[in-house]
């Protein structure tokens, strides 16, 4: 299992570091050659796809040197053999070592737990998190630096373990609560909690000579209480500002984005995002203070936006999982420093989002689009055990996948300048009960919301707590999201598992994917100019580079800021092929 798992990742990073110019590989008879160090270079198969696209064949990867000619099998054999002709500073590689080992021992751990597809079919939203793989385009995707071992086997998605989360109370003085309109904080701990754990809560601060009304309550990550919590907010613990609670009823599921959790017990009630001070997929995955306080007003924004739009409502019924309630805990001290690391701004506080079971009908299933991804230990795609259960062809399949995804977000970024990051964890796809894909649900508003800098009518109305901190972009940024988040971050991969399994080559993926956005076009003809405006058909893109960041961008010094994947150079179109 360990061997196999360092061959996935030597392939990966042969893929994703060619496909960021990182590595320079160089066709040679049947497959391809990477000189990395002196004497060493590796040789293996490989397929091209859409966007300068590299795919790897795990098997036929061979480390070939000056003692002979092996099979890869050693991932932290090819770091060394590599880092210097990709330019890895010394710094940068202790870190990624350690990065790269966890990922590696998640992996196994995931690989050894493995079941084949048709199992995975019947499998719950919540239980199908924790068999993905985690990032398809981050090499070190299950890094979580900060997670000991045993933090990995208690909290990490693939450990799939079940947790009751513990909750805080914390004065009024630290903390603030917002909410959408009508979403009291006395409904909200009703809706999230038992009366009788309701009334514990409030024992508890009573019986220290506290006010239970002067307070609020909000679930913590046990690992974020013991790591961060108890200690840089000691003070406030002494002084009954911060009061331990207890652990609240409900069984809890982390979802693939580790800081997520899905309610098991009772999946009507909302899912909760707690920060959790752990560098994961180039960031540390706390809460950002700003955006935590506005995520309801957002969420407000945009559910209007779809409550007003008959598109949106009833052709697309799309699902919007909005950030319905917060509560923002600022560190007395750290928030007040200039210059600060931007985790220490984002240690404590709480969002729930509406639970996606409460938007699902009879005979509906959900799964995340990363899900399609998978690939069982026979081989299997997950992807084609879904497209044999609904009784389509492949081609009309992957049709309706397509018109369950596209038109929402093409009419989001066309008619209103807005886009979310529609990426494998964020976008959902909702099945009916033949399991051919029907309709999307969308998460992720405060983080991934992004809007136009340019003056656009449907934008005047926008509330000024909103404006203040959705990010507004150019045009052909705002396409970035389409093209880096999707159909990059996603459909490329998907467009391989196509030809290789379901006999669809990429030219046909990708005219399936052009001819779905032509024909939403079609169907609203009277916003050419904003067709020109936001241009999804231009010959190239740009290329972005979430490894480059990491390896030689930003390595893992603090910083105040979050960093911002980079772009270098372009790549064609795949909607032009």
């Amino acid at each position: 299992m360990w061997r196999r798992v360092n061959r996935e990742m030597i392939a990966k990073s042969l893929a994703e570091f060619a496909y960021e110019e990182l590595l320079t590989p160089v066709a040679d008879g049947a497959g391809y050659t990477v000189d990395v160090s002196g004497d060493v270079h590796y040789r293996f198969r490989a397929r091209r796809g859409a966007y300068d696209a590299w795919h790897v064949d795990p098997t036929s990867v061979e480390r070939v040197w000056e003692g002979g000619t092996d099979p890869a099998e050693d991932m932290l054999q090819f770091l060394l053999d590599a880092h210097t002709v990709i330019g890895v500073p010394g710094d940068t590689a202790g870190h990624l070592v350690r990065e790269l080992t966890a990922t590696l021992v998640a992996d196994a751990a995931g690989a050894a737990s493995a079941i084949d597809a048709a199992a995975l079919a019947e499998l719950g939203y919540a239980e199908l998190e924790g068999h993905q793989t985690g990032h398809p385009w981050i090499v070190p995707n299950k890094g979580r630096v900060g997670f000991s071992a045993s933090d990995a086997r208690g909290y990490a998605p693939e450990a799939r373990h079940p947790l009751r989360l513990p909750w805080l109370a914390v004065h009024r003085d630290l903390a603030q609560y917002r909410a959408v309109p009508d979403l009291t904080e006395s409904r909200l701990y009703a809706e999230q909690l038992d009366p009788a754990t309701v009334e514990r809560f409030r024992r508890i601060l009573t019986a220290r000579g506290l006010n239970p009304d002067e307070h609020l309550w909000l679930p913590v990550h046990p690992w974020q209480w013991d790591e961060t919590i108890a200690t840089l907010f000691a003070p406030d613990l002494a002084a009954g500002r911060i009061v331990w609670l207890g652990e609240a009823e409900d069984r809890h599921l982390a979802q693939q984005s580790v800081r997520t959790f899905l309610n098991l017990d009772r999946p009507s009630r909302r899912t909760v995002k707690l920060p959790l001070s752990v560098l994961n997929t180039l960031v540390w995955r706390g809460l950002p203070s700003e955006r935590t306080l506005a995520a309801p007003a957002v969420t407000a924004w945009v559910l209007g936006l779809r409550e007003r739009d008959a598109f949106l409502r009833d052709e697309c019924r799309v699902i919007m999982l909005g950030e319905t309630a917060s509560v923002t805990v600022r560190h007395p001290i750290l928030e007040e420093l200039p210059g600060v690391p931007y985790q220490y701004r984002e240690l404590l506080g709480a969002i729930w989002r509406e639970p996606l079971a409460a938007h699902l009908v009879e005979g509906e299933r959900a799964r995340t689009l990363a899900a399609l991804l998978h690939v069982d230990p026979a081989g299997r795609p997950f992807v084609a055990e879904l497209i044999e259960r609904s009784g389509l062809a492949p081609r009309v399949w992957l049709r309706r996948l397509f018109h369950a995804m596209l038109p929402p977000l093409l009419h989001c970024l066309y008619r209103y300048g807005l886009v979310f990051s529609p990426h494998g964890e964020n976008a959902i796809v909702v099945f009916d009960e033949h399991d051919v894909p029907a309709r999307l649900a969308i998460k992720d508003f405060v983080d991934d919301v992004n809007i136009s800098d340019r003056p656009l009518p449907e934008l005047d109305d926008l509330p000024a707590d909103v404006a203040a901190v959705l990010l507004r972009q150019t045009p052909d940024y705002l396409c970035q999201f389409i093209h880096a988040a999707l159909l990059v971050g996603h459909y490329r991969y998907l467009a391989d598992l196509a030809a290789g399994h379901l006999g669809i080559p990429q030219s046909g993926f990708w005219a399936l994917v052009r001819e779905e956005i032509l024909e939403h076009q079609q169907a609203f003809p009277e916003s050419t100019d904003r067709f020109e405006l936001f241009d999804l058909l231009t010959p190239r893109i740009d290329r972005l580079c979430l490894n480059r960041n990491r390896l030689l961008l930003d390595g893992y010094r603090d910083r105040p800021t979050r960093p911002h994947v980079s772009a270098h150079g372009t790549v064609p179109n795949a909607l032009c092929m």
